[in-house]
């Protein structure tokens, strides 16, 4: 594949925190319903979560599902703060097998934001670094029509972020069909960040399709990702012929990688 995508929010400060503070921090969280006491405690934890000696920290206080329990919150900055703090709490592979419960939480909280909000954004990223193994895609099939909508109709910063999702995604074969059965339309992509990982998606998707001799194809509709990356759609080969004399590096690395599987 491509690259696994990986994000980490940077740290506001380097703060050194023991024990007792981050228990009391915690408490704080379950014993108020203030929500700026809640964002601020939340602020607090994050930063101390991008240090990896506190991710266990916390981790053993419980943290996790206190943490967790805020996605409930309906106020969207605490919301916003604790999908921050998970997803610097995810660095971290025995917190992955805790926050992993609360995937379709997420996920349902990534559909439901309002497009291109800070919320989405968060939620995205989380989602990016729960899916750089795939021990978790499984519990992310269902949201692929609504990764598919937010790339059509998100902003550039969207469209990156959602796209490290799903080339995570199309690196696992057991993801590949239910990929290529959902529905997209042709999209115009035209910064580079965004165009490398799209090429990346249909590459990785068109090599896993070449490697199971079992396809069917009466299991895709004309209007689905196979049709358009497996079949040669005439829109996708000309826009492929068109890339081969992109000025980018990487750009024509992907396309060769599609013309070549």
């Amino acid at each position: 594949c491509y690259c696994s995508y990986l994000y980490c929010s940077p740290p506001v400060s380097t703060p050194t925190m023991d024990v007792d503070a981050l228990q009391k921090l915690i408490h704080l969280l379950q014993a108020t319903d203030d929500p700026l006491i809640q964002e601020q405690a939340l602020i607090t934890l994050s930063n101390s979560a991008a240090f990896s000696v506190n991710q266990d920290i916390i981790r053993n206080l419980d943290g996790l599902s206190v943490i967790g329990g805020m996605l409930s919150n309906c106020t969207p900055k605490v919301k916003e703060k604790a999908l921050n703090a998970l997803n610097n709490l995810s660095m971290n592979i025995k917190n992955q097998e805790e926050i992993q419960v609360f995937i379709t939480q997420v996920c349902r909280t990534v559909e439901s934001a309002p497009l291109n909000s800070d919320v989405q954004l968060a939620g995205l990223r989380l989602l990016t670094n729960m899916s750089v193994t795939n021990d978790y895609h499984q519990k992310m099939i269902n949201s692929i029509p609504c990764f598919l909508h937010l790339l059509s109709e998100g902003t550039e910063r969207t469209q990156i972020q959602v796209l490290k999702v799903l080339v995570n995604l199309s690196a696992n074969p057991a993801m590949t069909r239910h990929l290529l059965r959902a529905q997209v339309s042709w999209l115009k992509l035209v910064a580079k960040d965004i165009l490398v990982r799209a090429l990346a998606f249909a590459a990785n998707l068109k090599k896993n399709m070449n490697d199971d001799e079992g396809t069917m194809i009466e299991e895709y509709s004309e209007n689905s990702i196979f049709f358009t990356v497996c079949r040669d759609s005439a829109p996708f080969t000309q826009r492929l012929a068109s890339l081969l004399h992109h000025p980018d590096t990487e750009v024509k690395e992907q396309v060769v990688r599609i013309l070549t599987q």
